[in-house]
């Protein structure tokens, strides 16, 4: 894929991943409804019984992001989807965010306070965010419906974190950093700045005296985010840029530089097993944060950073759209946020 201007992506890809989306949200089966049943009375997960907005697409997470790429899709390239594909995004986006459905998932939230946390919960706080943000006529319904569920996770967020004692900082979905810089967002946006403040607050406590991170330790095997670049994601988001510089010359000391294996394109080798193609999403994940970490390198770290970033990219074309369904339900939002880092 290349993706070096900021056009490039619009014209080359985003009407084959604006038919990607509703074809997985279609997809009903397989379906990890990850429901803890509370007794012999609670054991229906049919996924459109218990989520009425986020069925399909695996799981309740995967199906909250991929609406999420609807709507930017639809605000950044919508001449570009082409007017059939156009109309396909609006439609699901239209059956799925009502403000019954959207009320029916806040309110599993709130009886389940601890399905899916935090990584859910962010995705679910920015699709809020790019509803509000979307010019389309239909998007004011779309962002009516979704504001319920924002502050649903909003309040969640405020009670957990000063009972949380530790973060998590794996590379899988409960990777503390990552969930909370996306919810960070969008309450910065939809003005929760009770959130702002706990999760900069706890994110200080936390992360603030980190130094010396191993990247060398850097992939697990079933990872799809990197632990060091969520973390210094969530920190550029929390830290006065003057005070962020330093932290991050102390906390990856050797960032960008030459044989950093943080540059380098994680290796697959089941693209059927979805834990093993986690790792096609890690390379996405890291191209999108190494980008928004260039305002804080060097000349020569940033260019290795734009070449690196590109190969992460490009090696995960194909699997974006033509791999496996472990794969396709669920890439397209990685992709986006790589290829629009330096837009954002």
């Amino acid at each position: 894929m290349t993706d070096r201007t900021p056009q490039t992506w619009r014209t080359a890809y985003a009407r084959r991943w604006g038919q990607t989306i509703p074809a997985v949200l279609a997809t009903s089966y397989p379906y990890a409804a990850q429901h803890v049943s509370q007794g012999p009375d609670d054991v229906d997960v049919t996924p459109e019984r218990l989520h009425p907005a986020f069925h399909g697409c695996l799981d309740w997470h995967s199906s909250a992001h991929m609406q999420w790429s609807a709507i930017r899709l639809l605000t950044l390239a919508p001449d570009d989807l082409g007017a059939e594909v156009r109309a396909g995004l609006v439609a699901v986006l239209d059956e799925r965010l009502t403000l019954e459905n959207c009320r029916v998932e806040a309110d599993y939230l709130r009886a389940t306070p601890r399905y899916e946390r935090p990584y859910g919960w962010g995705w679910a706080a920015l699709l809020a965010l790019a509803a509000r943000d979307c010019p389309l006529r239909e998007a004011s319904g779309w962002a009516v419906a979704t504001r319920p569920l924002f502050d649903a996770v909003a309040d969640l967020v405020v009670d957990w974190l000063p009972r949380l004692a530790y973060p998590v900082r794996h590379g899988e979905h409960s990777n503390l950093a990552f969930g909370l810089a996306l919810v960070h967002e969008a309450a910065r946006g939809l003005g929760r700045d009770d959130v702002v403040a706990v999760i900069a607050d706890h994110a200080r406590r936390w992360f603030g005296s980190d130094r010396d991170y191993p990247s060398r330790w850097e992939p697990s095997g079933s990872d799809f985010l990197s632990p060091a670049l969520c973390e210094a994601d969530l920190m550029r988001r929390v830290l006065p840029a003057g005070e962020y510089a330093g932290w991050l010359s102390g906390f990856l000391p050797h960032l960008a530089a030459e044989g950093d294996p943080l540059l380098e394109v994680p290796q697959v080798l089941d693209r059927t097993d979805g834990k093993a193609v986690h790792l096609f999403g890690l390379a996405l994940s890291r191209a999108w944060q190494l980008r928004g970490l260039t305002p804080f390198m060097g000349e020569a770290a940033a260019a290795r950073v734009a070449e690196a970033s590109r190969r992460q990219v490009e090696e995960v074309e194909r699997e974006i759209i033509e791999g496996d369904f472990m794969s396709t339900h669920w890439l397209v939002s990685f992709a986006l946020l790589a290829v629009t880092a330096e837009e954002r």
